[in-house]
């Protein structure tokens, strides 16, 4: 029995050492050589660039924003919380 098992294990042993001998895995086909996107991003980028206006063309810049008078502040928080009063007073008297 011990011979029928070394027997069946060497075969089956050899068998396998002769097909990953002989098995070749199908390299893959080269793929089609297709555009790079960073390369065309690239292109594209240098020619906005080529086209982009001189700074004398270029629109000017806004002024600074001027800090806001603080009595105006005051004025409009409280206007916006009266809206918001009145927003919320509305919604109340729907509901009872």
């Amino acid at each position: 029995m011990r011979r029928l098992l070394t027997w069946v294990a060497g075969a089956a042993g050899g068998l396998a050492a002769y097909r990953a001998a002989t098995h070749r895995t199908a390299e893959p086909e080269p793929a089609v050589a297709e555009a790079d996107p960073a390369e065309e991003l690239r292109a594209r980028l240098a020619a906005a660039r080529a086209v982009e206006p001189p700074e004398s063309e270029a629109e000017p810049q806004p002024p600074p924003a001027q800090e806001p008078d603080p009595e105006d502040l005051d004025a409009r928080r409280r206007s916006v919380h009266d809206q918001a009063r009145s927003a919320l007073d509305e919604m109340r008297g729907g509901e009872t």
